[in-house]
């Protein structure tokens, strides 16, 4: 699988994921998911993405060796800010 090819598939399952577990996102496109980062090692594949639409994370993972992808799917519980302490 190309680097993007492996993309397009992933935005394609979390496209498919978002209406049947999160409210409102039927009509999602897949021009509304975005990659946040990607790395390939040998034939493996990560890549983590995101929408603005809903405060979920995906983690797609392409397993070359059994032609297989994992997704797990994260929920943001909290945004904290935290200011370091000047010396």
């Amino acid at each position: 699988m190309t680097n993007q090819q492996f993309i397009n598939f992933a935005k394609f399952k979390v496209q498919q994921w978002l209406p049947r577990n999160a409210d409102n996102m039927d009509g999602i496109s897949t021009d509304d998911i975005f990659v946040v980062w990607y790395a390939k090692t040998l034939q493996n594949q990560k890549a983590l993405l995101g929408t603005r639409f809903a405060n979920y994370y995906f983690e797609c993972t392409y397993n070359g060796d059994k032609e297989e992808m994992y997704m797990d799917v994260y929920d943001k519980v909290q945004n904290v800010c935290i200011k370091p302490k000047k010396d």
